[in-house]
């Protein structure tokens, strides 16, 4: 069997997790990234247990990648401090088998680009377009032309391969949300605030301890889409300010250079498959998601490694119908959770008194071990499929 190729067209996490399980099976990777180098910034990234379990699947720890990954907890909390609900790490490791682990985005892409050939990335290689009339996908970049066996399109929720490939999907909805993301250097060994959300009247305040004593914060707010005020600091100082510690002090820590805003988006409808001929769509592309359930990384994760799994036994002739077996495994899990993010994006974005009190009330009523339960199908979800040939499904495009 020639060693067959295949083209990622973004360098997410999503894409790398692609490219080292297929390069781990023996694929030819190419990874075009239109950024001209690697992000030296970002915010951190929780992995959940489904996603720890995918990368086993193919022999990548990503807590090692990672360096020195925190054990995460889980908690809510009212503005005046008082605790909603909460889980500590423990309970959540013993619960799934593994922990949820709190990791630096940019460096977990670090190490999963450490786990590929020198040559695989491609910086400033724009992916175009792809002709793929002739059933072998010749992929148009900025830097030139590539042919492949397969592509797969991880080029992020704005994806341009999403959209010239199904023209008639309504795209993007915007959720009435915007977010502001950041890392905090470590502020000494006696910093030790708790991994909580909490909870306001249309807003929220995060924090997420990571490795090296370093934070990473963020807050959302209920505002019209391309809110972008002239003073960012200064609006977290107003909407959070007056919240419980150490929120107040955390802002003031903040680097306004260092803050990154974003719009929260899912997509408006499902797309009615995640391949055409040999092209394949993984993570925010196939199925932007919210990120009110902290899965839209690990589905991107899960995606790269069903994909890989379901391709492991094909030759090149077979990609086509593998990518219609991948499509029918991960549709239905992907588009549910997508549905389901959005519904807990809603509860907490509300901002009536009276909702937000009884929806508080409910959440304090509800034991953790209920909590926990209604998480098991997201954390306990993850499996690989059956890679039989003859069972897959016809490509429908």
């Amino acid at each position: 069997m020639s060693q067959r190729h295949a083209v990622v067209a973004g360098a997410g996490i999503g894409g790398l997790t692609a490219a080292v399980a297929l390069h781990r099976r023996g694929w030819r990777v190419t990874v075009c990234e239109r950024s001209t180098q690697p992000s030296a910034t970002g915010a951190g990234i929780v992995l959940a247990p489904n996603a720890l379990r995918a990368f086993d699947a193919i022999g990548f720890d990503a807590g090692l990648a990672a360096g020195r990954a925190v054990p995460a907890a889980m908690g809510l909390r009212r503005t005046d401090g008082r605790w909603l609900n909460r889980a500590d790490a423990s309970a959540l490791a013993v619960r799934y088998g593994r922990p949820l682990l709190a990791v630096y985005r940019p460096t977990l892409a670090d190490g999963l680009a450490d786990a590929l050939p020198d040559t695989a990335i491609h910086y400033g290689a724009r992916v175009t377009g792809v002709d793929d009339a002739h059933g072998t996908p010749v992929v148009r970049t900025s830097a030139g032309d590539l042919t492949a066996d397969l592509v797969i399109a991880a080029d992020g929720i704005h994806s341009p391969l999403r959209r010239a490939y199904f023209p008639g999907h309504p795209g993007l909805r915007y959720s009435g949300e915007t977010a502001w993301r950041t890392v905090l250097p470590s502020a000494g060994p006696h910093e030790h605030p708790a991994p909580a959300e909490t909870w306001g009247r249309g807003e929220r305040f995060g924090i997420v301890p990571l490795s090296d004593g370093r934070l990473y914060v963020y807050a959302t707010a209920v505002v019209p889409e391309g809110h972008r005020p002239t003073d960012a600091r200064a609006e977290l100082l107003r909407r959070h300010g007056s919240w419980h510690d150490p929120i107040p002090a955390l802002l003031e820590r903040i680097d306004p250079a260092a803050l990154l805003q974003h719009d929260l988006y899912d997509l408006a409808a499902p797309l009615p498959r995640y391949h055409c001929g040999r092209l394949a769509w993984l993570g925010d592309a196939a199925h932007a998601m919210t990120p009110n359930l902290g899965q839209g990384g690990c589905q991107a994760v899960e995606d790269a490694v069903v994909l890989a799994h379901l391709l492991d036994a094909t030759d090149a002739a077979g990609v086509p119908a593998a990518l219609a077996a991948y499509s029918a495994a991960r549709c239905a899990r992907t588009d549910a959770i997508r549905i389901r993010a959005r519904r807990a994006g809603r509860l907490a974005a509300l901002t009536h008194p009276l909702a937000v009190a009884a929806r508080d009330l409910a959440v304090r009523a509800t034991p953790v071990g209920a909590t926990l339960r209604a998480l098991d199908d997201l954390f306990d979800g993850f499996s690989l499929p059956a890679t039989t040939p003859a069972s897959a499904p016809r490509p429908t495009a």
